[in-house]
C-alpha cells in the first residue's frame, strides 16, 4: 500500500537499519520502531550476543514497531550482506528503507596505517554500504529510499583519520550515483554528514582527548538528532529531495 507521496505508509515499510546496536543506529531504529515500521537490526556479532538482541527486540516492539528482527552480520563480509538481505526478504518481502549507518574509527598518521587497516577501514565504512545498495537496489520498489551516515569528515577533516575520512567521501559519492541510478526505478538516496556526536566515537578521538581538537558544547548534537533526519530523509515529507549530502553538525563548519 502507498502512501499519497508514493512512499509506503509508516506502518507498511520494512527499513534495514546498520550499525543498529549503536548509538546513531540504535537511535534510529527506535524512531522507525516508533512509525510501526517493520525494523531490521543488522550488527556484528559481538554486539547482538547474550541478550542484547532480545532485549532489542523487546524495546523495538514496546516503541510501536509491527515487527522486528536482528541479524548478525560484518558489514564488510559480502556473503554476510547478501544473507542479511536474504533473511530479510523471506521474513517481510520486501524492503523499503536502507540505512547504512555501520562505522568505525582508528587514529594513527598515515605513515603509520597499514595496509590491513586502511582495507578494513574502507570495508565497514565503505564496502558495506556498496553492497547493501546492491543488494536492496535489486529488490526495492518506487518509493523506497536509501540514507547513508557519511561524515563532515568527507568534507573537512582532521588528523589520524585518513581512512576514515576518504571512506565517507567516497560514501556520499556513491549515494549521488545511487540517486541517479535509482531515478528510473522511483528508489532515492541521500546522505547525512553529522559532525560531533555525543557517542563513544567521540569520546575516544585522541584529537579530543588530548585537547587538541576543542569541540564547543554547542556544537555537540545527540544521537537522536541524527536518527530524526534520517527518518525525515526516508519519509514521504523528503519526496523531492534525492542525490543530496545534509550537513547536520550544530553550524560547526559554517563558524569562520
Amino acid at each position: 500500500m502507498l502512501g499519497k507521496f508514493g512512499a509506503p505508509d509508516s506502518n507498511d515499510r520494512v527499513a534495514i537499519v546498520t550499525g543498529a546496536m549503536g548509538g546513531i543506529g540504535w537511535e534510529t531504529v527506535k524512531r522507525f520502531a516508533s512509525q510501526g515500521a517493520c525494523v531490521v537490526l543488522v550488527d556484528r556479532q559481538e554486539a547482538i550476543n547474550g541478550d542484547r538482541a532480545t532485549n532489542a527486540v523487546e524495546v523495538c516492539k514496546a516503541n510501536g514497531a509491527a515487527d522486528a528482527i536482528v541479524v548478525a552480520c560484518n558489514v564488510a563480509n559480502e556473503r554476510d550482506v547478501v544473507a542479511a538481505v536474504t533473511t530479510t526478504i523471506e521474513r517481510f518481502d520486501r524492503i523499503d528503507i536502507m540505512v547504512n549507518a555501520a562505522g568505525q574509527m582508528l587514529f594513527k598518521s598515515i605513515e603509520d596505517y597499514s595496509a590491513d587497516e586502511w582495507r578494513i577501514l574502507i570495508d565497514v565504512n565503505f564496502m558495506g554500504a556498496v553492497f547493501f545498495t546492491r543488494e536492496a537496489l535489486k529488490r526495492m520498489s518506487a518509493g523506497s529510499v536509501i540514507v547513508n551516515v557519511s561524515s563532515i569528515h568527507a568534507v573537512q577533516t582532521s588528523a589520524l583519520v585518513a581512512p576514515y575520512a576518504a571512506a565517507k567521501a567516497a560514501l556520499v559519492s556513491l549515494t549521488r550515483s545511487t540517486a541517479i541510478e535509482g531515478k528510473s526505478k522511483g528508489i532515492r538516496a541521500n546522505a547525512i554528514l553529522p559532525g560531533a556526536v555525543d557517542t563513544p566515537m567521540l569520546w575516544s578521538n585522541p584529537n579530543v582527548v588530548s585537547g587538541v581538537e576543542r569541540i564547543s558544547p554547542d556544537a555537540i548534537g545527540k544521537a537522536d538528532d541524527i536518527a530524526s533526519t534520517i527518518v525525515f530523509l526516508a519519509s514521504p515529507a523528503a519526496v523531492f529531495m534525492t542525490g543530496a549530502a545534509i550537513i547536520v553538525d550544530g553550524g560547526r563548519l559554517a563558524t569562520l
